[in-house]
């Protein structure tokens, strides 16, 4: 299963400039992104539910030649809740308690269907009288367009455009214009393997789509094309390596510090070959004399 909590936290703690400046930047141009500081995971006990909640990102920020700061709190909502905005409401009403510092509630609804407009708001009224209108920034990726994206030169844009509404047959064109503004951004490798692995995981393609995000790419400037797959290459092997020691500890338990040294010093060509074999193995002696001459 995909853990979609841990990687949109990875995504907007890594990038939370790029992803303000993309989806409220009436806010973003007030800051004094020097100022940033990342709270620590906040816990409610939810009595109606009678679980646990926990906070997905609260950072403290400060306006440009302002001392006093306020939250920006961000969720990754991954499925339709029917009483969500109530929630974001709670959250708010115990974050404004203990803090006592104004707070930017925004939501990232990053689920598929349903297709219809999220609310974003919780109110309270009676006959002559509103007791309570609470409003929160909503980002509905279902309800956006990838194609008002691809001019953005923001990593965020690169990565979230997977999770937008795109036409079956525009999967393999998205995936090539992620990679491709990936590769315009020049990143480092963490970074361009944090967004790469978030196109993959999302954008996953069949024997068919792949062919034709080959055909995409190959439209591309020629240094547009070779960053792509090189991009492409990079998360593939690494990918396949992660895959290989996780079938190695599954199959055998824990695997000596040697061994794990050795395989992860073999070419990529090896550690397919190691991937296939390893299903052959019956024991460890089997694999520390496949490490003697490996194949491939």
């Amino acid at each position: 299963m995909i853990d979609h909590d841990r990687l949109f936290k990875e995504l907007l703690t890594t990038f939370f400039r790029e992803f303000l400046e993309l989806f409220v930047p009436e806010i973003a141009n007030t800051i004094d992104f020097s100022s940033i500081r990342f709270l620590p995971q906040e816990y409610f006990g939810d009595l109606t539910a009678g679980e646990d909640k926990i906070i997905d990102l609260l950072v403290e920020v400060k306006q440009a030649g302002e001392d006093i700061g306020f939250l920006v709190h961000v969720e990754a909502q991954s499925y339709s809740q029917a009483d969500f905005a109530r929630r974001m409401f709670f959250y708010f009403a115990r974050l404004y308690q203990k803090y006592v510092q104004k707070i930017y509630p925004i939501v990232v609804f990053s689920f598929d269907e349903p297709l219809r407009p999220e609310p974003e708001s919780h109110s309270v009224n009676f006959p002559g009288l509103k007791v309570l209108e609470f409003n929160f920034a909503a980002i509905q990726l279902n309800r956006l367009s990838w194609r008002d994206f691809l001019n953005q030169q923001n990593p965020v844009a690169a990565a979230l455009m997977a999770k937008m509404q795109i036409a079956p047959k525009d999967r393999p064109l998205v995936k090539a214009e992620c990679l491709r503004i990936l590769a315009t951004l020049r990143l480092d490798g963490a970074r361009t393997r944090l967004i790469s692995s978030f196109v993959d995981t999302y954008l996953i393609l069949d024997e068919s789509e792949e062919r034709l995000f080959a055909e995409e790419v190959g439209k591309l400037e020629t240094s547009e094309q070779e960053r792509v797959m090189e991009i492409k290459t990079s998360w593939g092997e690494r990918a396949e390596r992660s895959l290989v020691q996780k079938q190695l500890t599954r199959r055998f338990g824990e695997v000596p510090e040697s061994v794990q040294t050795l395989v992860a010093a073999l070419p990529s060509e090896q550690i397919e070959s190691l991937a296939l074999d390893l299903l052959d193995f019956g024991d460890l002696t089997d694999l520390e004399k496949w490490l003697e001459h490996p194949q491939g």
